[in-house]
């Protein structure tokens, strides 16, 4: 799957906001039918976000949808108006543990049959808000239609009611849990992203936090508001500066290998394989954004 930088919840039940999500540029969008839908519109948010899908597809957007959970079952009716041609997947708030996630896969395989879509079509974003979650993630990522997995540590929200955090704004209370996501994720091969960042407003705030997530091994954001999605995709994307570096770097030990060399000091520093290999993925990867801005 392409990386996702910024992962931008809409609310299900608004329709006006949902026509301008394409001007956003986030580079994928969450059609939200859980928690920022009032329990009285449920319904009616179901049938706003079935009817934009193929709207919002047309236009190039990628889209995701978060349906709801009972205690027992996630919601079939949201799946069966939702799992049709235009949505890549299916964010799960709230697995207790890989048991859940099983069970939504073989919902949504249900879902892909009575809609005549492949079984298989759509992945999955587990988004893991409780102790339990945490403590299993890497058996979540390693289930076959998870794509990547989501670690949020919103400030009083359900992560720290469950782990009993304290947020703060420099984050050190939830590093730890954030870190075992992020070795579990890359275990499994799987995009790690995290969030969320409620002071909207605050884009000096969200430009540090996001820098220090990226630093961890993050790919991208969970996000609430628009105006937080160009700050995030700046601080998800390698800058002009680290480009022309890797680049240099790339040049320097191509020109080494070339007189029978495997390593080289560029710019200061002892440089071997496995830096290069590296330098060549950061590019790849710089390419490979440069397509979706």
């Amino acid at each position: 799957m392409k990386p996702i930088r910024s992962f931008l919840f809409v609310p299900g039940s608004r329709a006006s906001w949902l026509d301008k999500v394409p001007a956003y540029g986030a580079d994928a969008i969450i059609l939200d039918l859980e928690d920022s839908v009032p329990l009285a519109s449920k319904d009616e948010a179901r049938n706003i976000v079935a009817s934009k899908i193929a709207m919002l597809a047309a236009a190039g957007q990628r889209v995701f949808v978060r349906i709801n959970k009972s205690a027992f079952l996630y919601s079939m009716k949201d799946l069966e108006a939702v799992v049709v041609p235009g949505v890549e997947g299916i964010v799960l708030s709230k697995p207790n543990g890989p048991e859940d996630v099983d069970m939504a896969a073989l919902m949504v395989s249900e879902a892909e049959t009575l809609n005549g879509l492949a079984v298989g079509s759509l992945v999955l974003v587990p988004t893991l808000e409780t102790a339990r979650s945490i403590q299993f993630a890497h058996d979540i990522a390693l289930r076959p239609r998870v794509a990547a997995i989501a670690c949020a540590a919103a400030r009083n929200g359900d992560v720290a009611r469950s782990v009993g955090f304290q947020w703060t704004r420099e984050g050190l209370e939830s590093l730890h849990f954030k870190s075992a996501v992020v070795i579990a994720a890359r275990a499994a091969g799987k995009m790690p992203i995290t969030g969320l960042w409620q002071e909207v407003h605050d884009l000096e705030g969200l430009r540090l936090a996001a820098l220090a997530h990226r630093r961890l091994g993050f790919v991208g954001e969970l996000l609430l508001h628009p105006s937080n999605v160009p700050v995030v995709n700046a601080a998800y994307s390698p800058t002009p500066d680290e480009i022309a570096y890797y680049e240099g770097m790339i040049k320097a030990f191509d020109a080494a290998q070339a007189l029978g060399r495997a390593a080289v000091i560029y710019d200061g520093e002892h440089v071997d394989y496995a830096h290069v290999k590296t330098a060549r993925e950061i590019v790849a990867e710089a390419r490979l954004m440069s397509t979706t801005d």
